[in-house]
C-alpha cells in the first residue's frame, strides 16, 4: 500500500502539474525550435523535465525517512536539472556544460556515491581508478540520454522501462528504500508520456533539463543498488539495463569518427547531427511510433536478461554480456547497410 501511495502521489503531482509549467514554458518563450538533428517541425514547450522533477521531490517529501539515504543522488540530479534548465533558457557552451558536469560529478562522489569493486591491492590506485570510471559513468550516460531524447515518449518511455528493471531486482533483494524511489519516479516518467505524445496544444517535451536529470539519476541507481554477489554480474546488470544509450553513445562516436565528422573531444561535444540510433531507424523507413516501440523492446529485453543475471554467476553474466553485444553488433551492421542502400553506394562484396 506504501508504495501504491507513493506512486498515485508522484503520479497525480507530475500530472496536473505539467500544464503549468508549460504555459510557464510558452509565457517566457522556453521552446524547442525545430533545426539540426532535432525531428520536430513546430516550437514546442520544453520544462516537462521540470514537471517530472517536482513530482519526484513531492513523492520523495512523502517518504523522506526512507528515502534520506539517497540525498548524494538526489543533489546531483537537482543540479543537473538546474543546469538543463538554464541551458533550455539560454544555450551554453558545450564544453562549459561538460565541465559543469565533471564537477557535480566529482561532488557526489565526495558524499560518497561512487563505483567500488577494484581490488584493495592497487593501493591509493584503487581510489583514483574508480574516481575516474565514476566520472566516466555519471557523465556518459548523462549525455548519452540527453541523446536519447529525439523522438515522443522514447527518453522517458525507456527510462521507465530501465526503473522498472532496476526495481524487479531491488525488490527481489529487499532492498525497499531504493526500490521506493524507483516506483515514483516510474510515477512520474508515466505522467509525463501523455503529453509528450500529444499531438496538440498540450503537448510539451523534457527539455535538456529532463533529459540529463534522468540519465544522471538512472546512472546513480546503478551506484547506488546492490545488484549482485559477484563483482561481474554487479557490473553486468546497470550495463545491460542501460545498453540502449550506451550502445546509441558508443555507435554514433565510431561512426562520427569513421567518417571525420570528429576528430578531437572538443568537436564531439559540438557536433549535432541526425546520425543517432532513432534518427537512422526513421530515416530507414520506420515511423516515429514504431522507431519507439522497437527501441522499447529492445530495452525491455536487456532488462530482462539483467534480471536473469542478478540470480546467476560471473559466467553467466559473461554470456548475457555478449548476447547483448551480439545483438547491438547485428543491429549496427543493418544500420550501416541500410543507411548504403539509401544513399546508393555500392556495398563490397
Amino acid at each position: 500500500m506504501k508504495t501504491l501511495l507513493a506512486f498515485l502521489i508522484s503520479f497525480v503531482a507530475t500530472y496536473f502539474s505539467m500544464p503549468i509549467f508549460r504555459a510557464i514554458a510558452v509565457r517566457f518563450d522556453i521552446l524547442d525550435i525545430p533545426g539540426g538533428r532535432k525531428i520536430h517541425k513546430i516550437a514546442t514547450p520544453l520544462l516537462g523535465g521540470v514537471a517530472v522533477y517536482f513530482g519526484l521531490i513531492i513523492g520523495v517529501f512523502f517518504n523522506l525517512t526512507k528515502l534520506h539515504f539517497f540525498m548524494p543522488l538526489l543533489i546531483g540530479a537537482t543540479l543537473i536539472l538546474i543546469l538543463g534548465l538554464i541551458n533550455d533558457i539560454k544555450p551554453l557552451s558545450a564544453r562549459f556544460r561538460f565541465l559543469c558536469q565533471v564537477i557535480i560529478s566529482l561532488f557526489v562522489i565526495k558524499m560518497g556515491l561512487q563505483i567500488n569493486f577494484l581490488p584493495y591491492s592497487l593501493g591509493v590506485w584503487k581510489y583514483i581508478l574508480e574516481v575516474v570510471i565514476t566520472i566516466i559513468w555519471l557523465v556518459g550516460v548523462t549525455n548519452a540520454y540527453n541523446y536519447l531524447d529525439g523522438l515522443d515518449g522514447l527518453a522517458a518511455g525507456s527510462a521507465a522501462i530501465n526503473l522498472i528493471c532496476f526495481g524487479v531486482i531491488l525488490y527481489k533483494s529487499s532492498q525497499y528504500p531504493l526500490g521506493l524511489l524507483a516506483v515514483i519516479l516510474i510515477a512520474t516518467c508515466f505522467a509525463f508520456l501523455p503529453y509528450n505524445f500529444h499531438k496538440g496544444k498540450y503537448k510539451i517535451f523534457l527539455g535538456e533539463a529532463g533529459s540529463t536529470m534522468l540519465g544522471f539519476i538512472l546512472a546513480g541507481f546503478a551506484l547506488s543498488g546492490f545488484w549482485a554477489e559477484h563483482n561481474i554480474a554487479r557490473i553486468t546488470i546497470p550495463v545491460l539495463i542501460l545498453g540502449v544509450p550506451i550502445f546509441d553513445m558508443v555507435f554514433t562516436t565510431v561512426m562520427r569518427i569513421k567518417e571525420g565528422k570528429v576528430k578531437s573531444v572538443y568537436e564531439w561535444l559540438h557536433y549535432s547531427g541526425k546520425d543517432h540510433f532513432h534518427h537512422i531507424l526513421v530515416d530507414l523507413g520506420f515511423t516515429q511510433r514504431e522507431t519507439t516501440l522497437f527501441i522499447y523492446v529492445i530495452t525491455f529485453s536487456l532488462g530482462l536478461s539483467a534480471i536473469m543475471v542478478s540470480n546467476d554467476s560471473s559466467l553467466d553474466a559473461l554470456m548475457s554480456l555478449t548476447q547483448a553485444a551480439v545483438i547491438f553488433t547485428v543491429v549496427a551492421n543493418l544500420i550501416i547497410v541500410g543507411k548504403k542502400r539509401r544513399s546508393g553506394w555500392n556495398i563490397k562484396e
